[in-house]
């Protein structure tokens, strides 16, 4: 079934779009950054540059529900707003990874990190999918099924790396550092899972209404 039939306000549809492809490339630029750290130590700064857009697409976003007509509004303005800001928040944890590693110096990246790092660049292309999907009127089912079951994976690779580094005596101020780092990667995961909940509650709700 459809997600949407009517006409519906065209700026506001580009700038969620927009702000979907922001969290993807700064996933792709996050993964890039822990794959290859410390030699590409300077894609920080273009995570960096990608929270300053997020934060201007939020910005703009805000402003346009504001604005638009509620007859051509693809959800309340309560539901953008908590859309709005959850994105911003994927974007912000990710920014956080690169700082963090930064601010500790860190000597090396971890393969838990990357492969933690893998499994947002896969939640936030499926979030970058559903939000298209409100334009194209496609089902959002798939790309909200695929989010939830990434970030369960992401919940299992974060318990298990810090299980680890417990488990291998490594120095307690590595552990620290670390499980910092984990924390701010998983969290970036769950706000895609909170991207994906919202839209399901759009969802059910335009459904009920036809």
């Amino acid at each position: 079934m459809p997600f949407l039939r009517r006409a519906l306000d065209e700026p506001l549809l580009a700038l969620l779009e927009e702000s979907g492809r922001n969290v993807q490339r700064t996933s792709l630029l996050l993964r890039d950054f822990l794959a290859d750290y410390p030699e590409r130590a300077t894609l920080a700064q273009d995570v960096h540059l990608c929270e300053q857009e997020g934060d201007r697409i939020t910005h703009d976003l805000i402003h346009r529900l504001n604005a638009v007509r509620p007859a051509r509004a693809p959800f309340d303005a309560g539901d953008g707003y908590r859309l709005a800001t959850a994105l911003d928040d994927i974007v912000d944890h990710a920014e956080q990874v690169a700082d963090t590693l930064g601010l500790y110096a860190v000597e090396a990246s971890m393969e838990s990190a990357v492969d933690l790092a893998d499994v947002l660049v896969g939640a936030a292309e499926q979030v970058a999918h559903a939000l298209r999907c409100l334009r194209s009127g496609s089902e959002l089912a798939p790309h909200l099924v695929e989010i939830h079951r990434l970030e369960n994976e992401g919940d299992r690779i974060r318990r298990d790396a810090v299980a680890s580094l417990f488990a291998t005596g490594t120095d307690p101020m590595v552990v620290i550092r670390w499980r910092d780092i984990f924390e701010s990667l998983e969290a970036a995961v769950d706000a895609c899972e909170t991207v994906a909940h919202i839209l399901e509650g759009i969802s059910l709700r335009k459904h009920r209404r036809r």
